[in-house]
């Protein structure tokens, strides 16, 4: 593992994974809400598992904490998010 503080943050805050599932019936749902919800996620580019069936999307994002990653998201994506505090590591 790589022992750079450097890797762990970008500018001091911590890198989480934020992570989501929904049923297929809820994709719809789950890209519309975000035209009711002011984030910075919104109109950027990120990935997702929708279009060949699994009904996931990740997020790679700074934040203060696990609940203000989440907050970056709308109320019904939130619920079925988690967030994951990450780092660059060097694999050997």
């Amino acid at each position: 593992m790589s022992n750079r503080p450097e890797a762990a943050t970008v500018e001091g805050m911590p890198q989480y994974l934020l992570f989501h599932k929904h049923h297929p019936s809820e994709c719809g749902v789950a890209f519309a809400c975000f035209k009711g919800h002011s984030s910075p996620l919104r109109h950027q580019t990120t990935i997702s598992s929708c279009l060949f069936g699994g009904h996931a999307i990740w997020w790679l994002i700074n934040a203060q904490s696990s609940e203000h990653a989440l907050a970056l998201l709308p109320s019904f994506v939130a619920q079925r998010s988690t967030a994951v505090e990450v780092r660059e590591v060097q694999i050997p």
